[in-house]
This record gives C-alpha cells, structure tokens and sequence, in this order.
C-alpha cells in the first residue's frame, strides 16, 4: 500500500522505465500531452518514447507533486543547478 492507501501493481517492464532528455508539453481545452522523447547526439530524430495525456485537474497536480518533491530533494541534496539555457542540451518546452 501507498499513501493514499491503493495497492498499485507495475510489471517489470514498466518498472524498467524509458529515459527522456525532452519533454513537449501541449494542450487543448479538455486535456494536457506530455510527450517524453530521447534526443542523441548527431541523430536528427527525437523518438517519443512515451505519451501521457492528463486532464487540466490532474496536470495541476502533477505539477504541485513535482514542486514538493524537488523541494525536499534540493533540501537534502542542494539546488538542481538549470545551466545557462543557450549551453544546455535538450530540455522541457512547449509545443
């Protein structure tokens, strides 16, 4: 059990998980699209490695989970240092 008290099941090639370097973040009126992608040195292609599509609601969630957690990880581990966005490698954007 989980902190919110549900039994959560995850087989393990799930549990493996798929690394992204890019996340392209969209949206409609109904719903946001987080597609996360792998971008390589000298491939032109980014792969889209997976697609979550949320609602407003539980974007807005997402998105104050995150700052909670990289609040309590700064605080143990130090600031997450963004480098200087014209020398940095791929990043999270918008379409």
């Amino acid at each position: 059990m989980n902190q919110f008290g549900l039994d959560i099941a995850i087989d393990e090639e799930t549990a493996q998980g798929k690394y992204s370097n890019l996340a392209i973040i969209s949206h409609s009126p109904s719903e946001f699209i987080i597609d996360f992608a792998t971008v390589l040195p000298n491939v032109e292609k980014a792969h889209v490695r997976s697609r979550i599509i949320l609602t407003p609601e539980h974007a807005k969630r997402l998105l104050t989970s995150l700052q909670d957690n990289i609040r309590r990880y700064e605080s143990t581990m130090g600031a997450i240092d963004l480098h200087n966005p014209s020398e940095a490698g791929p990043k999270i954007g918008q379409a």
